[in-house]
């Protein structure tokens, strides 16, 4: 055996199993082709999430378990603890503010109402005539790349990574390698996003592409995340592409722009119609970054389980295999409570949640 587990990905969930898992005392080999994803393509934020149960109690305990790592964590992570406004552009969001601001408090998640002239005050930036926002005082950001480098190096003495692509997971539960060779353990984490399909073509997992842009810097235009209270409307369409205001205040003083969404395409090219969409809704609630200039505009590629949760357990029929994959858009926030209930589910403990609403869900036999 080459180690106790094996997981395939070393993008910010599969660093999260394995430094859950070498915490419970297990030695584990991680995998990585070093062929980029969407820990490397995303903003990097930290945001409790309430579009239904599982997802809000999944993304609560990881930004609290991130608050936890914080202050140990090393300063090229960036993480900043600017909290999240969701705003309101209009009376009927702003009564969605106050029903979100209702189920966070219902899970003791702190938040505040902010009226029209409180939320021109803390963002002066934004345009006149919105209703005003919640904020959320407990949300942040990070820089994933590093985050993940981070967390594999926690537990150094027994995680090891190598550097090789997974070709196929055999009958047995052995991975091929593409040099040929193999590598055997008793179990086998598949945590490497939207390429887990290469691997396991029956996971109910399709591409959504998104665009981002990040701007030269100007400190202080911006101090909180800001997300408009749409975008939760617009990030869960399930055919179709959408934009959403969301922009990020980098700790380098420059802005990171999201986010649109297209599904069924792997086609990494910047399409100008749909950056030129999502660059037009920037500007319906940020108009002074028109005269701003930008550095770059690139793409990923979000792994969309079809409820929108992610597939955390036992694979079915396939021996040895966990899986950890499925998490969309919330990849980075929900790494370390995706990583807690697998480690314990693979351990044989009890995890601090119920992981009933993860479990490998909608999986076809392939001929």
């Amino acid at each position: 055996m080459d180690a106790d587990v094996i997981v395939i990905g070393a993008g910010i969930v599969g660093a999260a199993c394995a430094q859950a898992l070498a915490q419970a005392g297990r030695r584990v080999l991680v995998l990585d082709a070093r062929i980029g994803g969407a820990t490397g393509a995303g903003m990097g934020h930290l945001v409790v999430m309430d579009d239904n149960a599982a997802e809000l109690e999944l993304s609560r305990h990881s930004v609290a378990q991130w608050r936890e790592l914080a202050p140990r964590m090393s300063e090229d992570c960036a993480y900043s603890a600017c909290g999240t406004l969701w705003i309101a552009a209009n009376d009927e969001e702003m009564a969605e503010a106050e029903r979100k601001q209702q189920r966070l408090r219902a899970h003791g998640i702190d938040s505040r109402l902010l009226d029209a002239r409180e939320l021109a005050s803390a963002e002066p930036a934004l345009r006149k005539g919105l209703s005003g926002a919640l904020e959320v005082p407990g949300d942040g950001i990070l820089y994933a790349p590093n985050a993940a480098r981070w967390l594999l190096a926690q537990a150094a003495d027994l995680v090891r990574v190598e550097h090789a692509k997974v070709d196929a997971i055999e009958d047995d539960g052995a991975l091929r390698l593409a040099d040929g060779s193999r590598r055997t353990a008793p179990q086998i984490v598949l945590a490497n996003g939207i390429q887990a399909t290469t691997l396991c073509p029956e996971l109910p997992i399709r591409p959504k592409k998104g665009h981002l842009l990040i701007t030269d810097r100007y400190p202080g235009t911006v101090h909180h995340q800001l997300v408009e209270l749409g975008y939760v409307t617009s990030a869960h369409h399930s055919d179709g592409d959408s934009v959403a205001f969301n922009v990020q205040p980098r700790p380098t003083g420059q802005l990171l722009v999201g986010s649109s969404r297209q599904f069924d395409t792997t086609d990494p090219t910047v399409e100008a119609p749909m950056l030129a969409r999502m660059l037009q809704r920037t500007l319906d609630y940020l108009p002074g970054l028109a005269n701003i200039n930008a550095v770059r505009s690139w793409t990923g590629m979000r792994a969309a389980s079809p409820d929108g949760l992610p597939l955390l357990g036992k694979h079915p029929w396939r021996e040895k295999l966990w899986l950890a994959v499925g998490h969309e858009g919330l990849g980075v926030t929900t790494a370390p409570g995706s990583a807690h209930l697998l480690a314990a589910l693979m351990t044989g403990a009890t995890p601090d949640f119920d992981a009933a609403p993860y479990a490998p869900r909608g999986l076809r036999e392939i001929a």
